[in-house]
């Protein structure tokens, strides 16, 4: 586990517990669905070596997007499935095998590489396959399934273990799609191209299909004939809706809190400006704090003048161009010290103020996931509840 690094007063608190709850919130919605949590993107920014560890024993599987993230969570002693939901290369299958990485299988080419490489090490490697139901981005398109899951059954060194599928857009609840006549595939089509393709194993009377899962966050939350055998919680797991126009029926509770200390107070004059090209400046005299976290930490420069951050329980204005590794705040009239805590993002406690990720994303033009897989690796994460 992580601490507190005192040569970096800004740092990312982790609260495990909270990521707990989430997970059995999510499980108890379900049920009787399996749970494969994304650990991706060092688990959505929350650092990877505390998370996985903790929440292994709460998930029946995980998931990561590359490789090399499979590769370290088995470095980290994880012993769970691990599915690699990304696209690899053919060379690369051999470390699945190696790692008992679970691959995602998405052309026909690749379940070629895999069962070769299975059969010539004389041990199966587990394989999920992809099929593209509207998603065009990797996978099996529904319509062309047939031949590619008739080649499949003939892969006698492969543990076919799961079949499964990806939404385009399942924040959006089907009534607003109609509303705006979406020219994308609504989350309903591609539920039904995805059954569609299940039927494969009825009409050869295959009694135990592979273990299918297609819900993603959104998905979870507004689908629940999308459920099948296991649903794929990410952002949802750390405690952040999707989508502001999600139905939230499953409570959940961000797990971060991203905090600093002032490292500098001062008063600047009226007119006088604040930080690089002189965007801002007050029209009367002000107190400004230096907070030491900048967009090389992954507090976006782009955010400059907008964001809120709480300092000694209060919000206050952050004020000029952000820096690469500090940004300024305007305390107006208010007296601070040397030391005094910030927030950036999370809830003072004492005071019962908040700044959201989905604040941060507004300020930012981008979405929540952005936020929080920005957050800079030089930031340290520590890791409370354990």
């Amino acid at each position: 586990m992580s601490e507190i690094d005192p040569l970096r007063p800004t740092y990312l608190e982790v609260n495990l517990q909270q990521l707990r709850k989430n997970v059995e919130a999510i499980r108890a919605h379900v049920a009787p669905a399996k749970v494969l949590v994304m650990l991706k993107a060092n688990a959505y920014g929350h650092g990877i070596e505390g998370v996985a560890p903790f929440i292994e024993p709460y998930v029946d599987q995980i998931g990561v997007a590359i490789l090399d993230e499979g590769i370290q969570l088995r470095k980290l002693g994880i012993t769970k499935p691990i599915l690699v939901a990304g696209g690899t290369l053919l060379e690369l299958v051999p470390y699945y095998l190696k790692y008992d990485l679970t691959l995602t299988v998405s052309s026909s080419p690749l379940l070629q590489a895999a069962e070769e490489v299975s059969k010539n090490a004389g041990k199966k490697l587990k394989v999920h396959l992809k099929i593209d139901t509207g998603m065009e981005r990797s996978g099996i398109r529904w319509y062309e399934a047939g031949p590619f899951l008739e080649e499949t059954l003939k892969c006698s060194h492969l543990d076919i273990e799961g079949i499964y599928t990806h939404f385009a857009n399942s924040e959006t609840l089907e009534e607003e799609l109609e509303e705006k006549k979406s020219a994308f595939s609504y989350a309903s089509d591609q539920l039904a191209r995805f059954t569609q393709v299940l039927d494969f194993y009825k009409e050869r009377n295959i009694p135990t299909p592979p273990l299918r899962h297609t819900a993603n966050s959104a998905a979870i939350l507004n689908l629940p004939e999308s459920y099948f055998d296991m649903v794929r919680p990410g952002v949802m797991f750390y405690g952040v809706y999707p989508d502001e126009d999600v139905r939230k029926t499953v409570e959940i509770n961000t797990a971060l809190t991203w905090r600093s200390s002032l490292v500098y107070f001062k008063k600047t004059r009226a007119g006088n400006p604040v930080s690089y090209g002189s965007l801002w400046a007050p029209e009367h005299d002000v107190n400004i704090g230096t907070i030491p976290c900048g967009y090389a930490d992954g507090y976006f420069r782009r955010m400059s003048t907008l964001p809120k951050v709480i300092v000694n329980g209060k919000k206050y204005q952050q004020v000029g161009r952000i820096c690469m590794d500090q940004c300024m705040v305007n305390l107006e009239a208010d007296t601070a010290e040397v030391g005094n805590p910030v927030i950036l993002m999370g809830i003072d406690e004492a005071s019962g103020e908040r700044i959201t990720p989905e604040d941060l994303a507004a300020c930012a033009g981008t979405n929540t996931y952005e936020v929080m897989t920005n957050i800079s690796a030089r930031v340290p994460r520590v890791f409370i509840g354990n």
